[in-house]
């Protein structure tokens, strides 16, 4: 029984051999149980190009469970893949490595594939049924977003557009603190401002501070209202509060609006405690029976679950702990639907992941699935090699406005995504600013505006899609560049499954690379007179698939694909 491939996509080649292996075990030349054949082959390519296409070690992991060697069952594995359609060449290597070199035809199917699939190319149903709920940014309404959060805005955004790729669900929330000490502190700072005051001394700096205050009493004046500085300081400070907070709001979703990031849910810290949720979730944790009274005040039963201390959950004054709203938040999000919720938050909350896993495990919940804490941490602005420390708005910190009017939505958000969340990070805004190649986002952009110009060209040349002939695409330069388009709806799911927005713009970079070398060894045109070929048409057909890998992988990092530059 033969199968076939049509193009030279992993999951494809994953799935014939998989079928090899159910055939081979049906027909009994491999002693394997059924039900010990993997649901998937991992495939992978090798690092020397010489020694194929495509390898896969699946036969060192089940040698012994099929009570053989690896090199014999890689050997029985490899007899049945060489009479297989799409493949050229198969050879067991070392200790049960098998190297699979793919026909010229099958391995150049893969342009038709990408250019037909288009904007669906590299998407998966790997987080097909999860609902995630990720939770991202929720910085304080008490000034605009500094970098750490912009960093946030970028991978989070990022984090969820892959999530949706994969087939999940996802629902992007901000939470919103508008329950605590930092807005009497925002909303005093206001009030001093007005007055021609300074602030208080934990209160907040900044040139926003002024223009937040005079805007509040612009605004309570045009509404026929009192100024608010010549009510008694009780009441002028609820008014700017309640003015202020608004507009810092809505100032902090039109500024992530412009950097392209839309949130789903804005939740108020507030209603948890005035909603009765706080409450609702004490007593399910009583009924579940890790809830203790102990000097007065009310405890989690934290230790139970791996945390380093219990925990208060209501002081002895009756007021409740800020624990106690962040499990009302768990519970709430998870009664919404969410099957994982993911929270990511900076480095200085490194210490908030004990208590927060074992209140899961509280609830009954599986820490790590049903819930997961991501740690970013910090970054530094460079200009001429010396940090930036100071905002022209913000006063003591640096923020997302101050990145993006040096560089732009384009630079900034991917500037800001390219390296692991759990590494802090230096952004050199000369480097990108410059229209060089040093400049990763630069690079890339200026990739995909080179297949739009290699495709006009082409046109102006008479050069079409018409017979397609995937042989024609011979040259080791093809193969190279159709084995890096082919990695890429792994690298997606890959990215996805592991939270690392970054291996997506290091895999685009990478791709690029390929498509300028390519580029330089390729024609796609013909010369002065000659007439067109097959191989002009094939290569037409890569070259617009490079174009549509790019443009997919820039869209999934919410960065545009220019076709001039």
């Amino acid at each position: 029984m033969h199968s076939s491939i049509e193009d030279v996509t992993p999951e494809e080649l994953s799935e014939l051999i998989r079928t090899v292996l159910v055939n081979a075990v049906e027909c009994g030349d491999i002693a394997l149980p059924s039900d010990e054949i993997p649901h998937s082959v991992s495939v992978e390519r090798p690092r020397n190009r010489e020694h194929g296409d495509w390898a896969t070690n699946v036969a060192m992991q089940l040698a012994k469970k099929a009570s053989t060697n690896p090199r014999a069952l890689a050997t029985i594995i490899a007899d049945r893949l060489r009479s297989e359609s799409g493949i050229g060449a198969v050879d067991v290597a070392g200790p049960g490595f098998i190297n699979i070199t793919l026909d010229t035809a099958s391995a150049g199917e893969l342009a038709r594939t990408i250019v037909t699939a288009a904007e669906r190319y590299g998407t998966n149903e790997t987080q097909s049924g999860k609902h995630v709920n990720l939770e991202f940014v929720s910085a304080n309404p008490t000034g605009p977003i500094h970098l750490g959060g912009a960093r946030w805005a970028a991978a989070g955004d990022t984090l969820a557009r892959l999530l949706e790729a994969c087939g999940a669900e996802v629902t992007r929330e901000y939470y919103f603190n508008d329950h605590g000490a930092q807005i009497d502190r925002f909303a005093r700072s206001l009030y001093a401002r007005a007055q021609e005051q300074d602030v208080p001394e934990d209160g907040y700096g900044g040139q926003y501070i002024e223009d937040i205050a005079s805007q509040v009493m612009t605004d309570a004046l045009q509404a026929g209202e009192s100024n608010p500085v010549e009510l008694p300081e009780s009441e002028a400070i609820e008014v700017f509060r309640s003015r202020g907070v608004a507009l810092m709001f809505e100032e902090i979703k039109r500024k992530l609006a412009e950097f392209r990031v839309i949130f789903d849910v804005y939740f108020h810290e507030d209603s948890l405690h005035t909603s009765g949720a706080v409450d609702a979730a004490i007593e399910r944790l009583r009924e579940r029976g890790v809830i203790f009274e102990a000097d007065g005040a009310t405890w989690l039963k934290s230790t139970d679950f791996g945390d380093d201390k219990d925990r208060v959950i209501v002081k002895s004054d009756g007021e409740t702990a800020y624990f106690a709203g962040d499990i009302a938040y768990y519970l709430d999000k998870r009664e919404r639907g969410a099957d994982q919720v993911v929270i990511m938050l900076g480095a200085d909350h490194h210490g908030y992941i004990g208590r927060m896993m074992a209140m899961c495990a509280a609830f009954g919940d599986e820490p790590g699935n049903n819930l997961e804490i991501l740690i970013g941490q910090l970054v530094n602005l460079l200009k001429g090699g010396e940090p930036v420390r100071m905002s022209k708005r913000a006063g003591t910190i640096v923020t997302l406005d101050d990145l993006v009017d040096a560089v732009g939505v384009d630079a900034a958000r991917y500037s800001l995504v390219r390296s692991s969340m759990d590494q802090s990070v230096d952004i050199d805004l000369d480097l990108l600013a410059s229209r060089t190649n040093d400049n990763p986002v630069y690079y890339v952009q200026y990739a995909h505006a080179r297949t739009a110009n290699v495709a006009r060209n082409a046109a102006e040349h008479g050069v079409t899609r018409d017979g397609f002939d995937p042989s024609a695409l011979d040259h080791p330069a093809d193969t190279q560049l159709l084995g890096a388009l082919a990695q890429f709806p792994a690298m997606v799911a890959q990215a996805a499954q592991l939270r690392e927005p970054h291996r997506i713009a290091r895999y685009l970079e990478s791709t690029a690379a390929a498509y300028h070398t390519w580029y330089g060894q390729c024609r796609v045109t013909p010369r002065g007179d000659d007439p067109v070929d097959a191989s002009h048409t094939a290569r037409l057909w890569l070259n617009d698939a490079v174009k549509q890998v790019l443009a997919n992988g820039l869209t999934m990092l919410g960065v545009t694909a220019p076709e001039r530059m």
